[in-house]
C-alpha cells in the first residue's frame, strides 16, 4: 500500500493507525525545499533553496501554501491534500519562520554591493545587475525579491540602436521636459532615495494619461498602471505596497488624508493593520514609491505636497498627428528593450558618477538633485536647473490657488523692505478680505496662524520669508509672525519704479537695450559736441535705451542695419544723432524726437532732412 493510499483523511490518520498525517508531510516538504523567515515587518516568508530567489508569502494566491498543496498532490499520485492539513501546516510553519533571523524582501529594484539589482518580473527569476562599469543581465538574483499580483514581467533589455531617442518620438513635450523626464527615469531605479511624484500636465487631448502608462510601464509594467486616486488610507497602503511604480490618473482635487500619504510614500511611510483573522496582531506595511499623477491643474494640490513634484508639461497634439492607442502601445512594445538598455547605459555613468558630485546648494529633494547632477555630468545636459525651476513654478501654481496666501504676498510686497512682524489676529485683520469668504480662508487667529505655518515653504519659494519665532511682551506673550520679502523679490518692483531720464522715451516693455550682449556699440554714432543727439524710441523694440557711450560714426547708414541688430530689428534703441554721412531713406520710417525750428516745441521726424512742422512750414507765423 502507498504513503498516498494509506492516508485518508485530513488528520492523517490511516486505516492502520500508522504513518505521518498529511499536516506533517506537508511541513516537511516546505522545509526540505524552503528556507522559512521572517521579514523585518513581521510577515512569514518562504525561498526556495534550489530556485529562483523570490520571497513566497506563505497564504495567499501565489504563496507557498498553493505551492505545498501543488507538490504534495505531484508526489503523491494526484492525492490533494486537504484544507484542514494545509491551515495546520501553515501554522507550524509561521512558527519555525519567527525563529529565523528576519530578511527583507525587495520589491523591483534593490541596492548590491555598490550597484542597482533590477527584478524582470519573470516566473525564472531573471534580473540585471547594473554597476559603475555597466550591466549584465544574470539568471538567479543575488538579492532577494518579492512579487505581486500588481507586477507584469519586463523585457529582457537589449541595446538596439538609440532607445532615448525612441521613447522621445513616443512623447510630445519640449527637449528640456524630456531630459529631465530622463533623469526622473534613471533615479527610479535607485530604491534608497526620495523620488518627486511625476506630474503630466497638460490640457484635454495632450496625452497625459498615455504618457504616464508607459513611463510607469518602462519601470514597473501592472496590468492596472493607471489608477483612480484611493477611497481611503487602507486601499491606498495595499496600492503602494505591491507596487514599486504608481500612477494616480486626472487628478483634480485631493483629499488632505491623500496629499499627505502622498509626501510620506515619497520620503518612506510605514501603516499599521490588524492582521486578518486576528483582534490583536498587527501588520505592518512599510514602503517608498515611485509615483506619477496627471492632471490639468496643480493649483489644487496642497504646498507641502507642490514640493515634492517634477512638472512635464505637453503640448496639444494636432489631430493630423495624432496617433491611434493600438499604434502607440505597440511602437512602445517594440521600444522597451532598447528604452531599457539606454537608461541602463546611463544610470551606470551616473553610479560611476555619483561619488564625485557635490552640491553646494541644495534642494528640498536634496538626494534627487543630486543624481540630476549627476546626469548632467554625463549627458551635459542642464536637468538640474529645470527641475529648480519646475519646482518653483509648481509652487507658484499652488499659490494661485490659496487665495489667503496671495493677500499675505500682496500685503508684504506693499511693506517695504522691512517687512510687517505681527500677531496672527492682526494679520487676518490687515489682509484684504473678500466679500465672499472663500472656502480656505481662515475664520479665526488660530486657524491664520496654522496656515500661515503650512504656507511657509511655499511662500519661501516665492521670495516671502516667515519667521515664527518671535513672541510679543507679557503677559500674553502673543506668538509673532514676522513677514519680509528677500531682496531678489525687492529687485524687480524697485527697477520698475526707477524713473527714466528726462526726455527719454521707453519701448514699455521694461527692459533696457544696453545690458544686452547684442548690442553692437561700434554701430552707434555719437552725439557731437554742437548738436545733442535727439532720442530715439524704436517702433518695434523690444529692449530700452540707456545714453550709449561715445563712438566712431560708422559711414554706412546705421538706421538700415538690421543684421547689426539697431532699431530695424528692435535690439538697439538709444540716443543718437542724425547721421550727417547719411542718405535719407524715405523707405524707412524714424520715430526721432527733436526740436521744430520754427516753432521750437517737440515734433515727430519722418526723414533725417525735416526741421520744421508741417504748419511751421506752410505759415512760419
Amino acid at each position: 500500500m502507498s504513503q498516498a493510499e494509506d492516508i485518508v483523511n485530513g488528520a492523517g490518520v490511516s486505516k492502520s493507525d500508522k504513518g505521518p498525517s498529511q499536516a506533517s508531510l506537508l511541513v516537511r516538504i516546505a522545509r526540505e525545499r524552503f528556507e522559512l523567515f521572517m521579514s523585518e515587518d513581521g510577515r512569514p516568508y518562504a525561498v526556495a533553496k534550489n530556485g529562483p530567489n523570490l520571497a513566497l508569502p506563505l497564504r495567499g494566491k501565489a504563496g507557498l501554501r498553493s505551492q505545498l498543496a501543488r507538490i504534495f498532490t505531484d508526489d503523491n499520485t494526484g492525492n490533494v491534500p486537504s484544507q484542514s492539513a494545509l491551515a495546520d501546516a501553515m501554522t507550524v510553519l509561521e512558527g519555525i519562520a519567527a525563529s529565523a533571523d528576519p530578511r527583507v524582501p525587495h520589491l523591483r529594484v534593490a541596492r548590491h554591493e555598490g550597484g542597482i539589482v533590477v527584478d524582470l518580473g519573470t516566473s525564472d527569476g531573471r534580473c540585471v545587475v547594473i554597476g559603475p562599469h555597466g550591466w549584465d543581465r544574470v539568471p538567479r538574483s543575488p538579492v532577494l525579491f518579492r512579487r505581486s499580483g500588481a507586477m507584469k514581467p519586463l523585457p529582457d533589455p537589449v541595446r538596439d540602436g538609440d532607445g532615448l531617442a525612441r521613447l522621445r518620438g513616443l512623447l510630445n513635450t519640449s527637449e528640456e521636459g524630456f531630459r529631465l523626464l530622463v533623469g526622473w527615469l534613471v533615479a527610479a531605479f535607485l530604491p534608497d532615495l526620495p523620488h518627486p511624484i511625476l506630474t503630466f500636465r497638460g490640457e484635454q487631448g495632450t496625452g497625459k494619461s498615455k504618457a504616464a502608462q508607459m513611463v510607469i510601464g518602462i519601470i514597473d509594467p501592472s496590468g492596472a498602471p493607471k489608477r483612480t486616486a484611493p477611497r481611503d488610507l487602507k486601499s491606498w497602503g495595499v496600492q503602494a505596497f505591491n507596487s514599486w511604480g504608481l500612477c494616480l490618473d486626472n487628478v483634480s482635487v485631493i483629499a488632505d488624508w491623500l496629499s499627505d500619504a502622498l509626501c510620506r510614500a515619497v520620503t518612506g511611510d510605514g501603516m499599521i493593520d490588524r492582521a486578518l483573522y486576528s483582534d490583536d496582531d498587527v501588520v505592518v506595511l512599510e514602503f517608498r514609491r515611485v509615483l506619477a499623477m496627471t492632471t490639468i491643474d496643480a493649483g489644487a494640490l496642497a504646498g507641502d505636497l507642490a514640493e515634492r513634484l517634477l512638472t512635464i508639461e505637453l503640448s496639444l497634439i494636432p489631430d493630423s498627428k495624432r496617433r491611434e492607442e493600438a499604434e502607440l502601445d505597440a511602437a512602445f512594445a517594440d521600444a522597451h528593450a532598447a528604452i531599457l538598455a539606454s537608461l541602463f547605459d546611463v544610470l551606470a555613468a551616473v553610479l560611476k558618477a555619483l561619488p564625485d558630485v557635490t552640491l553646494t546648494e541644495r534642494p528640498r529633494m536634496a538626494d534627487f538633485a543630486r543624481v540630476l547632477a549627476a546626469v548632467d555630468h554625463v549627458k551635459d545636459w542642464r536637468t538640474l536647473e529645470s527641475y529648480r525651476a519646475s519646482a518653483r513654478n509648481a509652487v507658484a501654481d499652488v499659490l494661485d490657488g490659496e487665495p489667503f496666501a496671495q493677500a499675505v504676498v500682496d500685503l508684504v510686497d506693499k511693506a517695504g523692505p522691512e517687512g510687517l512682524t505681527l500677531t496672527a489676529q492682526e494679520l487676518l485683520d490687515r489682509v484684504a478680505t473678500p466679500d465672499k469668504l472663500p472656502k480656505k480662508w481662515p475664520k479665526d487667529s488660530t486657524r491664520a496662524g496654522g496656515q500661515l505655518k503650512r504656507l511657509a515653504p511655499a511662500l519661501r519659494t516665492v521670495g516671502i520669508n516667515v519667521d515664527d519665532t518671535q513672541r510679543g511682551p507679557a503677559p500674553q506673550r502673543q506668538r509673532l509672525y514676522k513677514l519680509t520679502a528677500s531682496e531678489s523679490r525687492r529687485i524687480p518692483a524697485s527697477t520698475a519704479s526707477t524713473t527714466q531720464p528726462a526726455g527719454a522715451l521707453t519701448s514699455g516693455n521694461g527692459m533696457d537695450a544696453t545690458t544686452s550682449p547684442s548690442v553692437h556699440a561700434a554701430s552707434i554714432p555719437a552725439p557731437t559736441a554742437s548738436t545733442p543727439g535727439p532720442l530715439m524710441d524704436a517702433a518695434n523694440a523690444e529692449v530700452d535705451a540707456d545714453p550709449p557711450p561715445a563712438s566712431t560714426p560708422s559711414p554706412i547708414h546705421d538706421q538700415a542695419r538690421h543684421s547689426d541688430m539697431d532699431a530695424g530689428d528692435a535690439m538697439d534703441a538709444e540716443m543718437r544723432p542724425l547721421s550727417e554721412v547719411a542718405t535719407p531713406r524715405l523707405d524707412v520710417i524714424e520715430r526721432l524726437i527733436g526740436t521744430c525750428a520754427g516753432c521750437g516745441q517737440d515734433m515727430t521726424i519722418l526723414t533725417p532732412g525735416q526741421t520744421h512742422h508741417p504748419m511751421c512750414e506752410s505759415d512760419p507765423a
